[in-house]
């Protein structure tokens, strides 16, 4: 396999009208045999196709289900309604919108997170798929999610298929912009997504050293930094997610 956390399944973009039917049961026949995670990419509320999509899904066991250009609660509700069990729902936030309802949409039973449809969005609102113009936009889909207890949200793709520095900085900014993990186009972008999202040796020993430090429950002091609670808590969410790797 690829080495991904998870496959998509795409049934909106990748596929063209008149191949939507056969993709659709393809999905259905092979999305239990793939090994790892799956999420269904289903095509978006109001197109032709929306409806037969969730009642494939319905048929599915143990998928999760990304809905493409959500911006309504109710159509989340609706979702969850036809399914009728649970199945995690990923918010695929691509218009402005999806972005004036966010903090609607993410407190949604159902939804496990959102992602950032950053090219789709970039269309809708007239700006270039570049870092700068989308900066607000990804601070507040960062934010509005922690706010709404959901787990940090997946950056969007880079397209630049050949271009590494391109996706190394991309990577870079998703990171420091507190996104949880990033959507890949190509099985060559895995690797370095993997490395940018998980914390180096010297940092998880880092994790250690302080929760170490801190554990008489009092401020204290390490090589020079001063660790007071929020330092603390970086530093427990680390060692609990990478401190057994």
């Amino acid at each position: 396999m690829s080495g991904a956390d998870a496959v998509i399944l795409d049934l909106e973009d990748a596929i063209a009208p008149e191949d939507k039917e056969r993709a659709r049961e393809s999905v259905v026949e092979h999305a239990a045999g793939l090994g790892l995670p799956v999420i269904v990419r289903v095509n978006a509320v109001g197109t032709p196709w929306h409806d037969a999509d969730i009642a494939a899904l319905v048929r599915l066991e143990g998928v999760a289900l990304m809905l493409p250009k959500t911006e309504r609660p109710q159509d989340i509700a609706a979702v969850v309604r036809r399914i009728g069990r649970d199945c995690p729902i990923i918010a695929l936030i691509e218009t402005a919108a999806g972005f004036s309802r966010l903090h609607d949409i993410l407190p949604s039973n159902g939804v496990m997170m959102a992602a950032f449809g950053s090219v789709d969005f970039s269309v809708d609102i007239g700006c270039a798929h570049e870092r700068l113009p989308l900066l607000t936009a990804r601070g507040e889909i960062v934010w509005r999610s922690r706010a709404a207890g959901r787990a940090a949200p997946l950056d969007g793709v880079t397209t630049a298929l050949d271009d590494e520095m391109s996706l190394e900085a991309d990577l870079k900014h998703a990171t420091e912009m507190g996104f949880g993990g990033k959507l890949a186009i190509h099985p060559k972008q895995i690797d370095a997504i993997h490395r940018a999202f998980m914390p180096d040796d010297a940092t998880v020993a880092w994790a250690r050293k302080v929760l170490e430090a801190s554990s008489s429950g009092s401020a204290a002091r390490l090589e020079g930094e001063m660790i007071d609670r929020p330092v603390v808590e970086r530093a427990r969410r680390i060692w609990d997610r990478w401190g057994n790797r």
